[in-house]
């Protein structure tokens, strides 16, 4: 298991082949982030959800990165994590002709989309 840069979540697997990564997250419930959003009834932050794509993102591709350009952010419902201790992240990307990586990504559960990404990093 691979734990991320904060105690928020942790890889718990990774797949990375031809341009696609699909990872398999925890969600740790008594992360110091989640007792400030929201005091009683915590949810992941929609700020968090694009950083576990960018360090998840990183560690894959062993770089470090930084986001360039959102060109879609849709936050679809929430990741309650007193119930949703495990989602999935699925990433496509591809590499622009400027070295720009341009990808797709989408954090879910089942049936259950909580959050999509389109965009840049660099």
């Amino acid at each position: 298991m691979i734990t991320a840069n904060n105690d928020l979540f942790s890889i718990h697997q990774i797949a990375h082949e031809d341009g696609v990564i699909a990872a398999t997250l925890g969600i740790n419930q008594d992360s110091a982030i989640l007792k400030g959003h929201f005091p009683g009834h915590p949810v992941v932050p929609g700020a968090c959800m694009l950083q576990i794509i960018k360090e998840v993102l990183e560690e894959a591709l062993n770089l470090s990165l930084r986001l360039k350009k959102a060109d879609h952010l849709k936050f679809m419902t929430m990741i309650d994590p007193m119930n949703i201790l495990i989602v999935n992240l699925d990433i496509t990307y591809n590499y622009k002709d400027d070295g720009v990586i341009f990808l797709n990504a989408k954090l879910s559960n089942a049936d259950v989309v909580y959050f999509k990404f389109q965009g840049d990093f660099v």
